[in-house]
């Protein structure tokens, strides 16, 4: 019988973190259950007492990434920072994953493990999305970020623009890198809701932005 077990046990927890590089660097198509417990180093046996099947695993893997999720941002809504410090700590958490999430990876998910990814799709946008529209309180709070902000538009037009700039037909076309495209929708996200006071704030930090996204690359 399978044991139910929280993806965020002790012995499992590592297992995941594992797995999750291995799918990185190999593909999940590549890697079948054979290939990830010789890999982690144990029975495909012990493997199974896990999980159900590679698509358990994925399910769980993605439910594992949501924990993570749920209580970084937690941690970084309760910090005694501004709404621009607090998006971009969050944004930059976003950025750091669809980096690894390359569009191979995300072509495999939907053609072999349509419906699990697709679940974890929609859960994770409307994680951003509630992130946002309270960010986006914060700063209309703190005067950082303008009055007459369409909160529904806003959220809704920067969460499309992270689908389409992890686009590599995207960064092709316009001949520039993904580090410099986020750079450039980040800036112009916060030009675009920002009072004076938000733009001088961002100003005073842009280069430090760019020296956080230039560290995550490394």
């Amino acid at each position: 019988m399978v044991e139910q077990t929280n993806t965020l046990n002790e012995q499992f927890g590592p297992m995941i973190e594992q797995i999750k590089e291995l799918f990185f660097e190999f593909g999940i198509k590549n890697l079948n259950m054979d290939d990830i417990s010789r890999k982690l180093g144990i029975s495909k046996k012990t493997l199974y007492r896990f999980v159900k099947s590679k698509e358990d695993l994925i399910a769980q893997l993605f439910e594992y990434e949501e924990l993570k999720w749920i209580e970084h941002t937690k941690d970084i809504s309760n910090q005694d920072v501004n709404a621009i410090e607090k998006l971009f700590k969050v944004s930059l958490m976003v950025y750091v994953e669809m980096k690894k999430f390359n569009p191979m990876l995300m072509f495999e998910l939907r053609k072999y493990y349509e419906t699990v990814f697709l679940e974890y799709h929609t859960r994770k946008l409307e994680q951003i999305s509630q992130n946002m529209r309270l960010n986006l309180v914060q700063g209309i709070e703190e005067g950082l970020y303008r009055q007459d902000v369409n909160i529904d538009a806003v959220v809704a037009i920067y969460i499309n623009y992270l689908i389409e700039i992890h686009s590599s037909d995207m960064c092709k076309t316009a001949e520039i890198t993904f580090d410099e495209l986020f750079k450039v929708m980040f800036e112009n996200h916060i030009r675009a809701i920002s009072t004076p006071a938000g733009v001088a704030f961002f100003e005073a930090r842009k280069k430090e932005v760019s020296e956080n996204l230039k560290n995550n690359n490394q």
